[in-house]
């Protein structure tokens, strides 16, 4: 269908064509802009033309809900949303909204001192051309999950190229959600999308309401400056007169909320929903009273009448069923948008089963118009719910209705902006007028007001788009009203307008701005407010606090090889700070007095390390030659695990140092295996202290942290299991399970194996571990936006074996690739729930040792050859019967003086006991002295 019967059509040719529900969702004017004459004007945006906030906000989450039926629930889980400034900045909140637990950013055009910019594109048409991306978290936009991008409309695909095309080569995904609310594409266009989309590698799919194009004429551009020229020097375009005398301006505090952002501009996150979502009633109360509503018909009334729980805008839950119709309500037959107009390699519809797509309309409607959060039906065109009978728009049209033809419902035109109908007791018409780039929060109070109830509640923004208001029925622009800009923007002063809000019968405006706004400017005699005072007899001022991150340093890069640790430079990146110049090393039982009398904590020094002799050297060596293809087996089952269960593409992160030779082990599987080349890092975690916060913001900020797997060597008792869960509680998104190469203790649901045997790697310390020591956590050593500190003992290269057991383990992997796979396919079938066995063996030894401390308790092979390394050893506890896997661990029992006790029914092959009342003239249990030979 062609709608040509518009003011600018007539002067113009400009023709809209496509779906017969774009009457309903758009207008056209003209705007004052050298690059594009025309401006498409959106009904159910809540920018140009004030709407019903229920409808604005209804429109975008029913758009979100699609999304989330598009990427199913797991890609959904994963998903971001990014929406456009200015014009569709509350757009992508509602839509983020309907995906239900996305968090969203939109980007922008006012620099904010003190945040670093994340990235940037530009939008060649706009009259602002250049975008800023501002997040707090840097690993919003780090990750690999679906990017939804959000404009109001999708014309030449120049602002969404620009915009994947940026990201992409920073933070490249899989899948893109375009969604707009109309897709005007032309066909060239389209297949330039599709051509792009394969040319990335990557899925774009395309959400819209309604589907069409504008028909241009060649001169377009220069009649249209022409038109617009001729306008602005006649009375034709004269700003409304004054109707009445200046009103007074009024604050009022809304009570907003501390710590929840004033949009998106720096993140919003499902929290932050939950916590406004909370907070609106009372705010929307606060604004009823100081308007002189009376009270809601239900105060403290949480459920709908449908049922569900009434959320931050009354709406329905994530996943129920919403409607079918268009704006108006009715049925519209349209075919959607599928993927394959926007090059979308699948070319799948975009919604599951080719239905309709969701608008505004509620299918829970029973009179076919669409509903309100919260079932109350909107006030739209001849809404029978308006005391006057009036349409709702300035003009007297439907909103959209081309022509002065009359809204959805037939209601011919009235022409003029004056209502005589509105004597009397008829309802108040209150407007929610935001500004700029602040569309979300003044239209989430609109729509909370609004469900308040008592007045007839209008939404719409200022902008910074010049555009030519003509009073006729069949433009989309009938008023404008002109102010100075009053946010004190980057690019200088300028002119910023609100349209449609002169002479449309508005009984109260509420003024919502941000802080950064609330300037000189805004209240000169020339300002905003001053202009909404000569029109509207009551004006309310509410002030938003500006939100501004508190950004920690930008934290380095990782340490690598060989400048850090003997390991290659693609191995294993080390998110720690180089203390190699820092004189740490203590002796061992100077150590352990401090440890145990409270002085001290155990990563506040290292120990000196422990130099092998000749014997014990060979005694590594033969257990290397021994246990080769057994480590090798079961670090192909854990790597094999992990890509099954965790992700295709895990980002490797090593709890330095024990784990970091099996996280080097796995990054070699997985590549020999699968050519997959997986990130490693590797990061410091302290018992009693935590992980490195810094790390974890690090890898937030450059991964997904749903791909990131914590990989450590073996479980002795949990206790880091423990540690490291509790630890996460703050971050989240990340895995709290560790992987591990043996899980002796039953701690955790992935592993190579349950069994207690020797992993070479816990004979030696930095020589088979990259030459890197034990991390630090010293607080004058380690400040509060410092990675963890570790040392790089290059003079001790002349010992380093650690690429002698990467390679005696490697050289086995094709040999053992039949067994992981029988062992990972018998583990993918076995409830591997962790039982804790060994925190319960742990707990009974502490206490018929009479040792009452779990923490002086070391379990399992590694643990124990710990203890004789690095701390005082008491006694060890060995399985009866062990054999050579304890070899390592009888000889430094012999050279320490620490006797071996065989004991039956240990649940590890062996257990070292720390000594439980250590001072320097402590012996051991054998009357010796303890001495830290």
């Amino acid at each position: 269908m062609v709608w040509s019967g518009t003011w600018v059509s007539q002067r113009l040719g400009v023709e809209l064509a496509g779906d017969r529900r774009l009457p309903e969702l758009l207008g056209l004017a003209l705007r004052r802009n050298p690059k594009r004459a025309h401006l498409l004007v959106s009904n159910v945006l809540g920018k140009h033309v004030p709407q019903s906030p229920g409808v604005v906000w209804r429109s975008g989450y029913d758009l979100g809900v699609r999304v989330r039926e598009l990427l199913g629930p797991a890609d959904a889980a994963r998903a971001v949303v990014l929406g456009y400034a200015e014009t569709a900045t509350g757009l992508g909140h509602s839509v983020a909204d309907g995906l239900g637990t996305a968090p969203y950013l939109h980007s922008t055009r006012r620099p904010v001192p003190g945040v670093e910019q994340a990235g940037g594109f530009e939008e060649a048409h706009s009259h602002a051309t250049s975008h800023l991306l501002l997040p707090e978290d840097p690993a919003l936009l780090a990750g690999d999950g679906p990017l939804v991008l959000v404009d109001d409309e999708f014309s030449t695909g120049n602002t969404v190229l620009n915009t994947v095309r940026a990201l992409h080569a920073r933070y490249p995904r899989e899948r893109y959600v375009i969604v707009a609310l109309v897709d005007m594409r032309s066909a060239a266009d389209q297949g330039r999308l599709a051509a792009f989309a394969t040319e990335i590698g990557a899925r774009v799919d395309l959400v819209t309401l309604a589907a069409g194009t504008v028909r241009l004429p060649d001169d377009v551009l220069e009649r249209g400056q022409a038109l617009v020229a001729r306008h602005e020097a006649s009375a034709t375009a004269a700003e409304p007169a004054a109707p009445h005398g200046a009103a007074s301006v009024r604050r009022v505090d809304l009570g907003w909320p501390s710590g929840v952002p004033d949009g998106g501009r720096h993140g919003f996150t499902p929290a932050h929903r939950a916590r406004l979502d909370a907070a609106l009633p009372a705010m929307a109360a606060r604004l009823a009273t100081a308007l002189g509503l009376p009270p809601a018909a239900s105060e403290g009334q949480d459920a709908q009448s449908d049922g569900t729980r009434a959320g931050a805008f009354g709406a329905t839950a994530p996943g129920a069923p919403v409607g079918a119709g268009g704006p108006s309500g009715e049925a519209d037959g349209a075919t959607p948008t599928t993927a394959a107009d926007a090059g979308s390699t699948s070319g799948r519809p975009t919604r599951p089963g080719g239905a309709t797509p969701t608008t505004a309309a509620d299918a829970g409607s029973t009179s076919g118009r669409p509903t309100r959060p919260g079932g109350a039906t909107p006030t739209t065109a001849a809404d029978p719910g308006s005391t006057s009978g009036r349409p709702a728009q300035p003009d007297g049209t439907a909103p959209g209705a081309p022509g002065g033809a009359g809204g959805p419902s037939g209601e011919a035109d009235r022409t003029g902006t004056d209502d005589p109908d509105r004597a009397g007791g008829a309802t108040p018409r209150v407007l929610v007028l935001g500004c700029e780039e602040l569309m979300y929060a003044p239209l989430a109070l609109g729509v909370a007001l609004e469900r308040h109830g008592g007045a007839e509640v209008r939404f719409s923004t200022t902008t910074r788009s010049p555009v030519l208001a003509v009073d006729d029925p069949g433009y989309a622009i009938r008023t404008r009203l002109v102010f100075p800009a009053h946010d004190e923007p980057a690019d200088g002063p300028g002119d910023r307008y609100a349209y449609n809000v002169a002479g449309a019968g508005f009984d109260a405006v509420v003024a919502v701005v941000d802080s950064a706004a609330d300037t000189p400017a805004l209240h000169a005699p020339d300002g905003l407010l001053a202009q909404l005072a000569a029109h509207i007899p009551q004006v309310l001022l509410a002030v938003i606090p500006s939100y501004v991150p508190e950004r920690a340093p930008m934290l380095p890069e990782p340490l690598r090889g060989p400048d850090f640790s003997s390991y290659a430079p693609d191995e294993v990146g080390w998110l720690l700070q180089d203390l190699s110049d820092v004189e740490l090393e203590a002796p061992t039982e100077e150590r352990e007095e401090a440890i145990q009398s409270g002085g001290a904590h155990y990563a506040e020094s290292l120990p000196v390390e422990y130099q092998p002799s000749d014997r014990y050297q060979a005694l590594f060596h033969a257990a290397l030659d021994t246990s080769a293809a057994r480590i090798a087996r079961a670090v192909g089952t854990v790597t094999e695990t992990v890509l099954a269960e965790r992700s295709p593409r895990p980002v490797l992160v090593s709890l330095a140092r024990a784990g970091t030779p099996v996280g080097v082990l796995m990054r070699r599987w997985a590549l020999h295996r699968h050519n997959l080349d997986l990130p490693h890092y590797a990061v410091s975690i302290v018992r009693g202290r935590g992980i490195d916060a810094n790390a974890l913001r690090w890898l937030a900020a450059h991964h997904d942290p749903a791909d990131v797997v914590f990989v450590d060597g073996w479980t002795g008792k949990g206790a880091i299991t423990r540690e490291l869960a509790a630890a996460l509680a703050d971050f989240p998104g990340f895995d709290p399970e560790i992987a591990v190469l043996a899980d002796p203790g039953s701690c955790v649901r992935t592993y190579g194996t349950r069994e207690d045997f020797l992993i070479p790697s816990a004979c030696l310390n930095s020589t088979v571990s990259g030459l890197i020591s034990r991390t630090v956590l010293r607080t004058d050593l380690v400040g509060p936006h410092d990675f963890h500190g570790a040392k790089f003992y290059r003079e001790l290269a002349g010992a380093d074996v650690s690429h002698a057991f990467l390679a005696g383990i490697t050289s086995h992997f094709d040999d053992v690739t039949a067994a992981v796979d029988a062992d990972v396919k018998e583990l993918l079938a076995t409830d591997r729930t962790p039982t804790w066995e060994g925190w319960a063996a742990v707990e009974r030894i502490s206490e018929q040792y009479g040792i009452h401390d779990v923490n002086l308790v070391k379990p399992g092979v590694g643990e124990t050859t710990r203890v004789l390394l690095r701390r005082v050893p008491w006694k060890v506890l060995a399985q009866r019967g062990a054999g050579a896997d304890l070899d390592h661990v009888r000889l430094l029992a012999e050279q320490r003086g620490v006797p071996v006790e065989e004991v039956d029914d240990l649940h590890y092959t062996c257990v070292g006991l720390i000594h439980p009342k250590y001072t320097r003239g402590a012996t051991g249990a054998d009357g010796k002295a303890v001495t830290g030979r």
